[in-house]
């Protein structure tokens, strides 16, 4: 997102009582890119690149499509598609259909992005297809720039670039006109109002249309179809030729070619049940927002500027790991035909895991390396308590789990190492009380002694130990576990019945936090180990059912309802005065709910039942019908209480917490 792109977006939002101005939402409107870029295709059809962290690529900047009679002069009797219309995917694949109605007629859009190239054909209704042509506006941002950029032109095809990276448009049939456009000027920026794309020519300079990444073509219309494809390349590894070749191909691409491709991208099975929509939602979602490594991001980065937030485009081990453990869990329970998925995320934890056993904050997807962060004390001179230990739990947990389905045997050995590591790391970080040391949570906005990091460490030790690896590091991680589920006692809080969120400076911060409910997933995995005590398990019962109660939120000014993430939680309010719901929160009590009556099932203790019905109600409501999932079938992270969806759209740690559950039930 460039500046010009926020300052627009910042005078059309400044005084809005849910959005944050500035921002580049994906609220609305659905993503292509199951195997390489990630392109969002919003419901007026405008197309934005959101994957830089995946690919090292830039893209497209911001776009707009129209259609006018042909021969038109100048900008004249353009129909822009600005107005909202209806959006679906075809089939289980990446193929965005948005549907138009136009001045016209109606016209029918189908996105998809393959590889790092994107196609975006229209097809109408009209039979006077020859007197219509589409109007095209791509603005490219060549290694994240809109200054110092530059235009080549190939004939049918137009070339932007500024160093590294060199984007390409196509059209089919060929462009009947095209031209450069520069950006919005100093004065409009200044300007109260918005600027209007594509600007007007400027007639005066005539360079100036081919020093800038904005083009403008129209296309006409042949046999009721017209197309725009474009490729963003590093020319460092693909020439010149070939990529005309491949943005030209892109382009002829007909709407059985795009439902082929869409269909040879679908990764994994999902087998005939009830929400198998649901679980085909989950996988897309969590493909679209991998990268080729296997890292995945959080989410869409909509915060580039850090205005609200700290960025969503970066791996965190946390969110990662846990994922990687809830698509195991699944595919175990479902037969998913994940391998090459897991693998991937074994191979790309053993190559990004620090020399001491710890994993960063955060690191860039597309090549592993250190990302820009605010946990990073382990790489600094600062003690733990600005470092997420955590994440390393919940890699551990995962490689534990994985370490036994492994056939690759040079893998298995990294792994072992990978391990070995890790677990001299996190003894480094359990203090002598068998809790965590202090250090940041999960929401990273405090320090302390945290219950979701200790449950995060028990689950961890819990999974090594129960591992195939050798004996004597199973063994130690068995004591481990012991000192840890003995430790957790002292997190207890008599008052509120429930784990605290915290002990900070000796004292119990025994606020309510979904987080917390990690606890019961934890000890479901150490009963594996060691039978968990009937004082444990009823302490567990009174947590949750606390922690549901004192987080539930149902406001009366829309259908939203579910879980807020901790009592007191004050983040992206904008002019909400109560927290707000989130479906991370909501799904994992709905996971903690089908959890805990598993665990008290296999103790023949009979009060699992009703959280089973519990996990179920909650899990509902984030459900494709549910109040917490977008028309476009996403778990934003965070909702309004009226109803808006907030913050990264869709985030991938709720989606894969929903297929884990799905699962969960099913077995």
């Amino acid at each position: 997102m460039q500046l010009r792109d926020a300052l627009a977006d910042y005078k059309r939002h400044a005084e809005h009582p849910t959005r944050f101005p500035g921002e580049r939402r994906t609220t609305s409107g659905l993503f292509s890119g199951l195997d390489g870029r990630l392109v969002h295709v919003e419901t007026d059809g405008s197309l934005r690149d959101f994957g830089y962290p995946l690919s090292g690529l830039w893209g497209v900047e911001r776009s707009r499509f129209g259609v006018r009679p042909a021969h038109e002069n100048d900008d004249g009797g353009i129909y822009w598609f600005d107005s909202g219309a209806t959006q679906s995917y075809t089939d289980d694949g990446g193929v965005v259909v948005t549907e138009h109605e136009t001045a016209y007629g109606d016209v029918t859009q189908s996105d998809l992005t393959v590889g790092d190239g994107h196609v975006t054909r229209f097809e109408t209704d009209t039979d006077a297809d020859a007197e219509l042509e589409l109007v095209a506006f791509v603005h490219f941002q060549p290694d994240g720039r809109d200054t110092l950029v530059g235009q080549l032109r190939h004939g049918d095809t137009v070339e932007a670039y500024h160093a590294e990276e060199h984007d390409f448009l196509a059209s089919a049939p060929a462009f009947d006109h095209v031209e450069g456009r520069i950006p919005e000027q100093f004065d409009e920026l200044l300007s109260d109002g918005e600027v209007e794309l594509p600007r007007p020519r400027t007639d005066d300079c005539y360079e100036e249309g081919q020093l800038s990444g904005a083009i403008v073509g129209t296309v006409p219309f042949a046999e009721g179809s017209a197309a725009v494809g474009h490729l963003v390349t590093d020319d460092t590894e693909t020439s010149r030729r070939d990529a005309l070749d491949a943005v030209r191909d892109l382009a002829a691409l007909d709407r059985d070619d795009m439902r082929t491709r869409a269909a040879e991208q679908v990764v994994g099975r999902v087998p005939d049940h009830d929400e198998a929509g649901a679980m085909h939602d989950d996988i897309r979602v969590l493909s679209l927002l991998s990268g080729p490594l296997g890292l995945r991001i959080a989410g869409p980065d909509f915060d580039p500027y850090y205005a609200y937030s700290g960025g969503y485009g970066y791996t965190w081990f946390r969110d990662d790991a846990e994922i990687s453990k809830f698509l195991f869990e699944s595919d175990e329970r479902l037969d998913l035909g994940l391998d090459a998925w897991h693998e991937r995320s074994a191979r790309a934890y053993c190559r990004t895991q620090r020399d001491d056993g710890s994993w960063p904050h955060r690191v860039w997807p597309f090549d592993g390396s250190l990302a820009p962060g605010w946990a990073n004390a382990r790489l600094e001179s600062g003690d733990d308590a600005d470092y997420q230990a955590d994440q390393t739990g919940s890699v551990i947990a995962f490689l534990a789990m994985y370490y036994g389905h492994c056939d690759d045997a040079d893998l298995r050995a990294d792994i072992e190492t990978t391990l070995e590591r890790a677990l001299d790391s996190l003894d480094e970080t359990l203090g002598d009380d068998g809790l965590p040391v202090t250090c940041q949570n999960a929401w990273e906005n405090m320090t302390g002694r945290f219950s979701h990091t200790a449950a995060t460490f028990l689950e961890a030790y819990a999974a090594l130990a129960l591992s195939d690896l050798d004996g004597d590091l199973t063994d130690r991680a068995a004591d481990r576990a012991r000192d840890v589920y003995e430790g957790i006692d002292a997190l207890w809080s008599d008052d509120r019945e429930c784990y605290a969120l915290r002990l900070t400076d000796g004292e119990l911060d025994d606020r309510y936090d979904s987080a917390a409910l990690a606890l019961v997933s934890a000890h479901r995995t150490y009963d594996r180990l060691e039978s968990v005590g009937d004082d444990r398990l009823d302490r567990l019962v009174a947590h949750t059912e606390a922690v549901f109660d004192g987080l539930w939120h149902d406001p009366d000014e829309s259908d939203v309802k579910g879980l807020v993430r901790f009592e007191g939680d004050d983040w992206r309010m904008r002019e909400q005065s109560t927290e707000k719901i989130w479906t991370v929160s909501t799904a994992w009590g709905a996971n903690a709910g089908v959890e805990l009556a598993g665990l008290l099932a296999a103790h023949d203790d009979h009060r699992g039942t009703s959280f089973a019905e519990t996990g179920q109600s909650l899990l509902e409501l984030v459900l494709p019908d549910g109040p917490l999932c977008t028309d476009a079938g996403y778990l934003a992270e965070q909702f309004f209480d009226d109803g808006t969806p907030d913050s990264a759209t869709p985030l991938g740690w709720p989606h894969a917490i929903r297929l884990a559950t799905l699962a969960t039930l099913e077995d």
